[in-house]
């Protein structure tokens, strides 16, 4: 019985995070709406005669007048979501193509299609079924008023949608949304890490005969229900090793769990354990930091590209990365569970970070190598995150920092840049060695040859 309810609610849960949910929600309320108007229990409600001047003295003026209303809310539906793809073919050419389907599946744009389209079925519920006598009744004639209603209501959203869509294409906009919704998926891992049993142990070694559960289907496994899982692990008496990253893209077939036990589980525990993977469609920020960061990696690699060629735009990402990477610093995600006694009963594998340090900095650098500002602006980057480094991570740092020096030194040969860029590299308050000055020769003097420089109180607004 388990598991056609879990099936159901794993469907209903999928919907209701699909575009389709909202506009399905209010097109229901507004169908609702429509019969009412057009049942004859509606007739039998007592109306006062104050509202006889408002009923329509013909038959054929309600026709007439919904008729047009629907004509024009077909056009500015069809005319709404043609701007629509427009943005959205903008923003895919400007931006990360992940973006494009996080812009239209906006709560705000799912209400407002919900609307229209709800006004349309109501309309046609009131064209389709005909007026009882002669003269229109005033409960007829009031829910024509009411189409009306919606259709000016409709006018107002068309104002807003329009200019919700044009704000939402802007990349500040765009890039508060990325960075919003990271802050979000840290805190919400941050508050998770604090109940009973979540703990960061050691990474454990796999012996070749544990028993394996596969994957049923291909997709991103975004998360997984860890304390559900740990319970699962307790009342079968077994450890579950998560085989995977969270965000990975796996295969049908591929081994998911690693059971620490000495026999194989049994069909109904695969079957619960795989019941509690969370599958999505591509990358989502809001579940998972990882794909944010990267996201806004992405655009800054974009806005990089000969064909946006907008530096200040991946300054403004780098910026948003700077944030979120010393706020991923003053944490460190747990990788267990264990129950009431200590024993772990679930791991699963977590990116170090000097690991996602080098997936945001080394793209930028290389697409970004032509230009100083880049450049000095990953290296103020670096110095900010050596400030909330331990010393395993401030050693990652100080190397991508070197590296960056030396791209800038085999960039950078006139002595008017070397002038600029010397004056900038060693200032500001951070715990990196830098050199004073930028080396003239790579094989003769390596980049941390010079002086110490942390934590230094120069020009750190400069670059």
């Amino acid at each position: 019985m388990k598991r056609p309810l879990r099936w159901l609610l794993h469907h209903v849960l999928r919907f209701r995070q699909s575009i389709a949910f909202l506009p399905s929600l209010l097109a229901l309320l507004y169908l609702m709406l429509g019969l009412l108007a057009v049942l004859p229990l509606g007739e039998r409600v007592p109306l006062t005669e104050f509202l006889a001047g408002v009923r329509f003295t013909e038959a054929q003026t309600p026709r007439t007048l919904l008729s047009t209303l629907i004509a024009g809310m077909i056009s500015l539906a069809v005319f709404s979501f043609s701007i629509v793809m427009s943005v959205l073919t903008q923003a895919g050419g400007n931006f990360s193509h992940k973006l494009v389907f996080g812009l239209i599946s906006e709560r705000h744009h799912q209400w407002v299609l919900g609307h229209y389209l709800g006004t349309i079925l109501y309309i046609l519920m009131l064209l389709m079924v005909p007026v009882s006598g002669e003269v229109p009744s005033i409960w007829r004639s009031l829910s024509t008023y009411l189409g009306v209603a919606m259709v000016i209501h409709c006018l107002a959203l068309f104002v807003y949608f329009i200019h919700n869509a044009s704000q939402s294409v802007q990349i500040n906009a765009v890039n508060r949304g990325l960075h919003q919704a990271t802050c979000k998926s840290l805190a919400r891992l941050e508050t998770r890490q604090q109940r009973p049993g979540w703990c960061r142990r050691p990474p454990p070694s796999f012996a070749a005969h544990w028993p394996r559960i596969r994957a049923r289907r291909s997709g991103y496994i975004q998360n997984a229900d860890i304390e559900a899982l740990g319970r699962l692990a307790i009342e079968a008496d077994v450890i579950i090793h998560l085989n995977f990253t969270f965000g990975d893209y796996t295969v049908e077939g591929f081994p998911l769990f690693i059971i620490e036990a000495s026999e194989a589980p049994t069909e109904s525990v695969c079957a619960e354990a795989l019941g509690l993977l969370v599958y999505v469609e591509g990358e989502v920020a809001e579940d998972l930091y990882l794909n944010g960061m990267t996201q806004l990696m992405e655009v800054a690699v974009k806005a990089l590209s000969p064909g946006i060629n907008d530096p200040g735009t991946a300054r403004l990402c780098l910026h948003q990365l700077t944030e979120l990477l010393c706020r991923r610093l003053q944490f460190h995600p747990c990788n267990t569970f264990a129950d009431g006694e200590g024993q772990g009963r679930v791991t699963w594998q977590t990116e170090p970070f000097d690991s996602l340090l080098y997936r945001l900095v080394n793209p930028i650098l290389h697409y970004g190598k032509e230009d100083v500002s880049i450049g000095l602006a990953l290296l103020k980057a670096l110095k900010t995150l050596s400030l909330f480094a331990e010393p395993k991570d401030l050693a990652s740092i100080q190397r991508h920092a070197e590296r960056v020096i030396e791209t800038l030194a085999r960039r950078d040969t006139h002595p008017l840049d070397r002038e600029f860029i010397g004056a900038r590299l060693a200032g500001g308050s951070h715990r990196l060695t830098l050199p004073a000055e930028l080396p003239s020769s790579l094989s003769s003097t390596p980049p941390s040859a010079g002086r110490q420089a942390g934590p230094s109180h120069g020009d750190g607004n400069a670059q």
